[in-house]
């Protein structure tokens, strides 16, 4: 098949080229807007009692302030001392002013001292309500409210003495915004610097390095118009939160298929073949491996739709069509443009020609051809040390911790929870709903309950709906409301109280931020029990394909579910223990599963297709593997340099949690691609001999061989 499509493309390239840009403008014109959200519970299902205490919300109190973003205003003196009765009256006249102003967006403006002043008097907040929405027109309306609101805030304390920040979701994301954007323009440029500078030290030829930029590029708009495609088709939402992921992960798997098929081409060359001859057998001889490991991870992402968090079921698709969109493109666009440009595509370098010196992959080679059994002993102690760290694992859901620190509302929102309960900015709400009118002695009863719950700072008198059918009583929290700790005491203690102490007759449901982290929190754990074997079957499955056999697939997929564990555990024992962070972002096994536990794989299966080949070549076990290493280790090596930097990149970011990411996918490529794919692969498979292509034959020797080929550059060798 793959040497049908070689040939086909080489044999026609300019209708190759013609047919993918007419089909990609086609695409990128025609492409509707993208959905997208930002709320976490809006990803939630209906089942949970989260969203089930939000959706009463709304039809009992569809005017009430479940619908309002608190926005906080966070006043203390400039000296730091204690608030006088003067600075809590000029606070009020700063409130009248903002109300005065009657700014867009802006629905309420509250700061009674008796609610709003701290007990040691440090700081008072002006609380304004902006309209809880997270769709974009709403989100920028509300940034410019917050604006204003700070202009008129200064304007009021000028020479008094007082000094204010404001905090909030609303005030963050405008403070976080132009970091973000610079973030990601930081980002980008790095990562395509990184790209084009190693790839120059692996093939000294500018043409080969700017060549997987451009065609990145332009997959990844094309990428984006057929997500937008099947966004509206299957009503799916997707979490802008997660673009800067999908752009590095293509230019991380682009670079790696086109590095497969360049370092093969090249290979060819010195063998003696011609342009189109060698492009040909490069195709043939790695396009089945390239469409494996874009399978495998095409399998994996897909197995997202099966998440009941559905910002992980949408982000699966979204990833999957942009890795299809590029192997499609690693098959057909990028052998019609190398064919054309033949040698040329390595201009000025004539290392191409030239055969290397035996240098560093020729010794691993020869050392675990040798010593299989040590080798896979310490390869695989490495990463058993290595997971041991996910014992220690944490969620952390503070998304404003993980933000930049240094930001008006970060400095505000730390002034705010040093003085008042920090539940104050993300209230739990509990409601009471009963069949008819409540009886309002036992609603109060209830209300002195939780008064007296563990962890409650404060608890409002209850508001009733318009038929007195739905009580609403708002709970502060002693404890950040979006810590380990709270989302714990509402997952379990709090919510017991609540339910086990209910009115006679009444059902209670516990919502707000904190409810809605907990659904997340047990979500997140069915998720992960439910995809990660889902994933493996598949990988598995597609590995028994590739291979025809059924032994290698199982000890193939143990080496990735080792390498995910041994990803995770590093990256604790890097966040967790070194830096003493509470815990990592909660998203963080997900998608280390995703990039790892996927991606990874693509470097076994570009090794032991190589494995598979040199044993066609008549070569034993041992030999096989050493040969293996030789051939494919310089080019997993390249690949999962390039892949590992560009995540790598993300830890640049203000924003710890992308900094979480970066380094945990990075240290989990460069394990696939140094640890698993480099001497624990191939040493199993040394040691499994031909038991490995059990019940297949699929190292059957070939009847006929083309030429040897020859030895690969060793990009790590000085010599060459």
């Amino acid at each position: 098949m793959f040497g049908w499509l070689g040939r086909g493309v080489v044999r026609h390239p300019w209708w190759t080229i013609v047919a993918w840009l007419v089909a990609a403008a086609a695409l990128v014109v025609f492409a509707p807007k993208m959905t997208t959200k930002s709320d976490q519970q809006a990803f939630l299902p209906k089942k949970y009692e989260s969203v089930a205490a939000a959706n009463l919300a709304e039809k009992a109190f569809p005017s009430g302030d479940q619908k309002v973003s608190r926005e906080m205003v966070v006043v203390k003196r400039s000296d730091g001392g204690s608030l006088t009765s003067t600075d809590q009256q000029k606070i009020g006249e700063t409130a009248k002013a903002i109300q005065a102003k009657a700014i867009p967006n802006v629905q309420q403006v509250v700061t009674d001292p008796k609610q709003t002043l701290s007990q040691n008097h440090k700081v008072q907040l002006i609380v304004v309500g902006l309209p809880n929405g997270f769709d974009s027109k709403t989100q920028k309306k509300n940034q410019d409210a917050v604006k204003q609101v700070r202009t008129v805030t200064a304007d009021q304390l000028k020479g008094s003495g007082l000094a204010y920040g404001v905090a909030g979701n609303f005030a963050s994301s405008l403070d976080n915004e132009k970091s973000s954007q610079q973030t990601m323009a930081l980002i980008g440029i790095a990562t395509i610097l990184l790209i084009i500078t190693l790839i120059m030290i692996i093939f000294r030829s500018p043409i080969a390095a700017l060549l997987p930029i451009v065609i990145i590029i332009l997959v990844s708009q094309v990428a984006n118009a057929v997500t937008a495609f099947i966004g509206k088709a299957f009503n799916l939402s997707f979490d802008q939160g997660f673009s800067v992921i999908i752009l590095v992960v293509l230019y991380g798997i682009g670079t790696d298929y086109i590095l497969f098929l360049l370092f093969r081409y090249r290979e060819r060359l010195r063998a003696g073949e011609d342009k189109k001859t060698a492009m040909i057998t490069s195709v043939e001889r790695v396009g089945e491996a390239i469409a494996s490991a874009a399978g495998a991870v095409i399998a994996a992402f897909i197995v997202l739709v099966l998440a009941s968090f559905k910002a992980f079921g949408a982000l699966g698709p979204q990833l999957a069509i942009a890795v299809g969109v590029m192997f499609v493109t690693s098959l057909t666009l990028v052998p019609a443009v190398v064919s054309l440009l033949g040698r040329f595509v390595f201009w000025p370098s004539k290392t191409w020609n030239r055969e290397p010196k035996p240098g560093l992959w020729v010794r691993v080679g020869n050392g675990v051809g040798r010593r299989p059994a040590v080798a896979a002993l310490a390869s695989g102690l490495v990463l058993v040390a290595l997971a041991a760290g996910t014992l220690a694992f944490k969620a952390d859901y503070d998304f404003q911790a993980a933000a930049p620190q240094n930001t008006e509302s970060a400095k505000a929102m730390k002034d705010l929870r040093a003085s008042l309960p920090q539940g104050l900015t993300a209230p739990t709400e509990v409601y009471v709903q009963g069949s008819g009118p409540l009886d309002r002695g036992a609603v109060q009863k209830f209300q002195q309950t939780l008064t007296s719950a563990k962890g409650v700072g404060q608890v409002a008198p209850p508001q009733f709906s318009q038929d007195q059918s739905v009580a609403k009583i708002t709970v502060i929290l002693k404890l950040n409301p979006n810590s380990n700790e709270a989302i714990s005491l509402v997952k379990g203690p709090f919510r017991d109280v609540a339910h086990q102490n209910a009115p006679p007759g009444t059902k209670v449901l516990v919502g707000g931020t904190t409810a809605a982290f907990a659904d997340i929190n047990t979500i997140n754990n069915r998720d992960l029990s439910v995809i990660l074997p889902v994933a493996v079957l598949l990988i598995g499955l597609i590995l028994a394909l590739l291979l025809r056999a059924l032994v290698a697939p199982v000890y193939l997929v143990i080496a990735v579910l080792l390498g995910f564990a041994a990803t995770l555990g590093a990256t604790v024992g890097l966040f967790q223990g070194i830096e003493g962070k509470d815990g990592l972002m909660f998203q963080l096994p997900i998608i280390l599963y995703l990039f790892v536990l996927a991606i990874g794989t693509d470097y076994n299966i570009l090794m032991i297709a190589r494995l598979r080949e040199e044993a066609q070549e008549g070569h034993d076990p041992r030999r096989a593997a050493a040969l293996g290493i030789q051939h494919a280790g310089p080019t997993v090596a390249a690949a999962g340099v390039i892949l590992a930097g560009t995540f790598g990149v993300l830890t640049l970011s203000p924003d710890s949690m992308s900094a979480e990411i970066g380094f945990g996918v990075a240290i989990g490529i460069l394990l696939s691609a140094f640890v698993m794919s480099a001497f624990f692969v191939p040493s199993i498979t040394a040691l499994m001999g031909h038991k490995a292509w059990w019940p297949g034959h699929g190292d059957a020797v070939r009847r006929t061989t083309e030429p040897a080929a020859a030895e690969p550059y060793d990009l790590l060798d000085r010599r060459s």
